[in-house]
């Protein structure tokens, strides 16, 4: 065996050597179906060792065995590039690359390498990338651009470098809108406003436009999410706060004042032009004005869009089309980001495409907005036994069964997760028992 014919020691060298042993004991069939094997996230056998930098066993994959090194799992899991990208393992992508691997092969989720090194900020392994062809504007009808996903996950290195490499700030993906939307919408996952910031400044100075409305303006955005620096920061450098939201008409001083926040109206007010039907302009006539016609219940159109958009979901899930489902949901999140069922339910897509991280984002996110829905503690349990961590899902799975003792389903889940986390203290003493001998 070529590639595994290193110093005793050498990293991943035991690994291989077993890799072999292993695949020599195959019938021919079984060798065949190497390739398609489905183990990290949907990614194939070569994916996950270029994910965890076992050279060895890549060369051996690659030079033996004859691997493709563009082809990631059967289930349109990511290229071993892309599982490169997402891990930050700069050597793995080199070694890929230099063997043939496409830097713009994009897998099932819609993802190129590109955007799985901007997604978790890999910035090494992202120039990388460009310098060997990568398209810095590679577009996807549902990921959008790179710079989308820098934006969304407020990796503000990442987006400088794709900025600096003439990426197009004004680019607007046909689910997300502009990567400065994106970078706002990036909140209501946990982003910090600060590292928000960074990337609204970063988008601003590049040329993104500010008064853009696919699908709302940026600081339409920033007011519902009660962004008070984001707004500032909009407002002095240009932004025009009198452009309505396209689907309720309102202004973001409107949208301030409907969720009572008065620090926004405060800010916004010097900036904004009087409005005719209310008719004490002050920061007070406004709230008491917006309060007394009820914005939100007149956004009839949004809440009909999301109940389309919600029951599309329910529909892709009833067919298995989780992928499918997880898309319709997140664009009813964007309707309304303050409903914990659609986190819920796109927390089960992922789930079930072997998204364990995004599931749990989801979970977290549906226990914020409902902290007393045992739902959403079952589904970040389940998200947390997939990932491996069953002592924080038997907590989880506990506060759930808190909340609604009566379900068998949260108690067999619990139950399940502590022989998970019995049997993995069971190996680890069994492990430290060997050494010891």
């Amino acid at each position: 065996m070529g590639a595994a014919q290193s110093s005793p020691g050498e990293p991943g060298l035991d690994l291989a050597s077993t890799l072999d042993d292993i695949v020599h004991a195959m019938d021919v069939e079984d060798r065949a179906n190497l390739a398609d094997m489905d183990i990290l996230e949907g990614a194939g056998l070569l994916g996950l060792a270029s994910y965890t930098r076992q050279m060895k066993v890549c060369e051996y994959l690659v030079e033996e065995l004859g691997l493709d090194v563009n082809a990631g799992g059967s289930r349109g899991g990511p290229p071993p590039l892309g599982c490169a990208a997402l891990s930050g393992e700069c050597v793995a992508a080199r070694y890929l690359l230099n063997h043939g691997a496409d830097p713009n092969k994009i897998d099932g989720a819609g993802l190129a390498p590109l955007h799985c090194a901007a997604k978790n900020g890999n910035e090494e392994v992202m120039r990388l990338l460009l310098s060997r062809g990568a398209s810095v504007d590679i577009d996807d009808v549902f990921q959008g651009t790179p710079l989308h996903t820098a934006s969304s996950f407020g990796n503000a290195g990442a987006l400088k470098i794709l900025l600096d490499h003439h990426a197009d700030p004004n680019r607007v993906s046909q689910v997300s809108g502009t990567p400065l939307i994106m970078a706002l919408d990036s909140t209501k996952h946990g982003v910090s406003e600060s590292d928000t910031l960074n990337c609204v400044k970063l988008l601003v100075k590049a040329g993104a436009d500010m008064n853009s409305a696919n699908p709302k303006t940026p600081l339409v955005v920033a007011a519902m999410y009660g962004l008070a620096d984001c707004i500032k920061y909009l407002l002095e450098a240009g932004a025009n706060p009198n452009i309505p939201d396209k689907q309720c008409g309102t202004t973001p001083i409107e949208i301030a004042a409907d969720s009572g926040r008065r620090e926004l109206v405060e800010i916004l007010f010097p900036f904004t032009k009087p409005i005719q039907c209310v008719p004490s302009w002050s920061v007070d006539g406004i709230i008491t004005h917006v309060k007394s016609k009820h914005l939100k219940d007149k956004d009839k159109v949004g809440q009909d869009k999301k109940a389309e958009l919600k029951s599309l979901g329910a529909k892709a899930v009833e067919e298995k089309d989780y992928a499918g489902a997880s898309k319709f949901y997140s664009e009813a999140i964007k309707v309304d980001p303050e409903d914990a069922t659609l986190y819920s339910n796109r927390g089960l897509c992922h789930l079930r495409i072997g998204e364990a991280h995004d599931a749990l984002v989801d979970a977290n996110a549906c226990i914020r907005l409902r902290p007393d829905w045992p739902k959403g503690y079952w589904r970040k349990g389940a998200a947390l036994t997939a990932l491996k961590d069953h002592k924080e899902a038997c907590d989880t799975y506990m506060a759930a069964m808190k909340l609604d003792p009566a379900s068998q389903e949260i108690h067999e889940a619990f139950w399940d997760a502590v022989a998970a986390m019995k049997e993995e203290l069971d190996a680890e003493q069994s492990g430290s028992s060997s050494e010891s001998d």
